[in-house]
């Protein structure tokens, strides 16, 4: 992402949390759960549901888009899920946009349609088959004119089609074809979705970043529903590889940045 980063515009995390809180109090979609060996992956679900109880705080209802590979995931939270299957095309998701209405779509780590029409890990295999293509829903917001937001690290997810051509002269990756209107990067894209609610903690001056306690408990308990880590692909409480003193050290880093008004 370090590469990445000199083409992003400055403050973009802080401007997409200022842009979400902008928009009317009404439903909003969180898209999450990238595939991984038979599993969803620890990166994004940690993410998804900190963003989401933080906007079911200010006073949003979050609905959670995924397939079956996070089944039980969220209702963990009591939050509402709505699940994709394989085979759901444009005629499915339309009815989905159509009953919910939302205000606003966000993808946390979601794989979406490549520029080759595929959609690969980041290893560049496939796992079209094993993916439900709510990239769709991002095709039919666009246009209706819902505001889309992304949160990415790797240049296949969800609304790294933003800088699709930079990925490919940069990265050499086969990239995401699906844009937002919003993007942000991270090293890892729980990290991104912190920073989201980091920044809606600061400007509604409502508690809503979790605890590290919090964190480790909600990823303890996802892992016993069958989550991986996405790089090692052990059922472990690891996130991209990285060991949970990395996700402290993150959290600590955003409740100090909050609290003494670095951000």
């Amino acid at each position: 992402m370090t590469i990445l980063r000199k083409y992003m515009g400055d403050f973009y995390c802080k401007r997409a949390a200022e842009k979400i809180l902008e928009l009317p109090k009404g439903n909003i979609f969180l898209t999450t759960g990238f595939y991984v060996a038979g599993h969803a992956e620890t990166d994004g679900p940690l993410g998804t549901m900190t963003l989401a109880k933080a906007l079911r705080a200010v006073g949003y209802r979050p609905i959670i888009v995924t397939d079956k590979y996070c089944r039980g995931f969220f209702e963990l939270e009591d939050l509402d899920v709505e699940y994709a299957h394989i085979c759901d095309g444009v005629e499915q998701y339309t009815e989905v946009l159509e009953d919910y209405d939302p205000v606003a779509l966000i993808s946390i780590e979601r794989c979406g349609k490549n520029i080759e029409d595929d959609y690969a890990n980041m290893r560049g295999v496939s796992i079209k088959k094993n993916t439900a293509k709510a990239d769709i829903l991002f095709d039919l917001a666009k246009k209706r004119g819902i505001p889309t937001f992304g949160v990415g690290d790797g240049g296949n997810e969800i609304g790294m089609g933003n800088l699709k051509e930079v990925i490919v002269d940069k990265l050499a990756l086969v990239p995401c074809k699906v844009e937002v209107d919003n993007l942000i990067i991270a090293t890892v894209s729980n990290w991104g979705a912190y920073a989201l609610a980091a920044y809606i903690q600061k400007i509604e001056k409502i508690q809503v970043l979790p605890t590290y306690k919090e964190i480790k408990s909600y990823l303890q308990a996802i892992v016993d529903l069958g989550s991986i880590d996405g790089v090692t692909k052990e059922q472990v409480l690891s996130v991209d590889g990285f060991p949970l003193t990395v996700e402290k050290e993150i959290l600590d880093e955003l409740h100090r940045a909050v609290g003494t008004g670095i951000f």
